[in-house]
């Protein structure tokens, strides 16, 4: 992936719904040079699709955090499994570094949060947490 298609996605981050026209103005480029491309992201997988986030996803959960899990020894695989069961996570991401893995939860309340984090805490081979709240979401891709 070069310069121009970092900036052809970072374009699209900001708009996904830009005619070609606009993109192309914005980075100088054909028509037929943007929407080839666009293709050649796609075809490759560099790019995996478009979604859409509507006000209603927001207000569905006015309490969303990111939780930190670390999980003892070769655990994560059920761990996986059992918090996949649970409605309230949205994502569950595998990551490096000093925790296994992070979930992105989204609740109606700060006790319905309270009772989620609970849960996990008390999944065998959970060993340590750290949560964090999102206050405000500032950019979303």
């Amino acid at each position: 992936m070069d310069e121009t298609d970092k900036r052809l996605i970072a374009a699209l981050r900001h708009d996904a719904r830009a005619p070609l026209s606009d993109l192309a103005a914005v980075l100088g480029l054909s028509r037929t040079t943007v929407r080839a491309r666009l293709a050649r992201l796609r075809d490759r997988g560099d790019i995996l699709g478009f979604s859409v986030v509507m006000k209603e996803d927001a207000l569905r959960d006015p309490v969303r955090g990111l939780m930190m899990i670390a999980i003892e020894g070769r655990g994560t695989d059920r761990i996986i499994r059992q918090l996949s069961g649970m409605s309230e996570l949205r994502a569950v991401h595998s990551t490096n570094g000093r925790w296994d893995v992070i979930v992105e939860i989204g609740t109606a309340t700060l006790e319905q949060f309270d009772r989620v984090l609970f849960q996990i805490r008390r999944l065998d081979g959970v060993t340590a947490s750290e949560t964090s709240l999102l206050l405000s979401t500032r950019i979303s891709a």
